[in-house]
């Protein structure tokens, strides 16, 4: 009888290592253009995610940031480049551009216009269902320092958190999908 209950704990220890490595039911994501053409896929792919059951988590970093910036905050306290990033960089996702086939803000016009058409949901509208589908935010601290953002300008979502690499490395380490865009 104590053979069949050591065979048991091994087995039970066992088990338990493999749970250890095997993934969640996660997608992670980095979130890493601005463009509107790669954040309507991204936040496309994250609602998606979330509709399937999976836990998702957005990185925002470098031209991402400025995606999550609120067109109607303004705050102070600026050095220069701050300033400067602050306004060459679009405001918020109503600002953002096609990567491809601009033409000067006539191609993104074109796209949104056909995407109202055919009842496909603006890149703000996105941003509110991926907050009421519990998709988490990531900002990445560094990008926002390097940017001269605040964390005041950024837009309000329940999921938000700012965050090293090292803290999205974490919650992407045991993510079943991940994703660079």
């Amino acid at each position: 009888m104590s053979n069949l209950e050591e065979q048991v704990a091994q087995l039970q220890a066992q088990l338990d290592a493999m749970k250890k490595q095997t993934p969640s039911n996660k997608l992670s994501m980095i979130v890493f253009s601005g463009d509107l053409d790669k954040a309507l896929a991204a936040f496309i792919i994250a609602t998606g995610a979330t509709a399937m059951g999976m836990e998702v988590v957005m990185f925002f970093t470098f031209w991402g940031t400025p995606l999550l910036r609120d067109k109607n905050k303004t705050v102070g306290g600026k050095d220069t480049m701050g300033k400067m990033f602050g306004a060459m960089l679009p405001k918020g996702a109503g600002k953002t551009t096609l990567s491809k086939m601009n033409m000067g803000g006539m191609g993104t016009a074109m796209m949104k216009a056909l995407m109202k058409k055919k009842n496909v949901a603006s890149l703000e509208e996105m941003i509110v269902l991926a907050e009421e589908l519990g998709v988490k935010i990531f900002i990445c601290e560094m990008s926002m320092d390097l940017m001269g953002f605040k964390r005041e300008e950024m837009i309000d979502y329940e999921g938000k958190q700012y965050v090293g690499v090292a803290t999205f490395l974490a919650e992407a380490s045991d993510s079943k999908i991940q994703l660079f865009l």
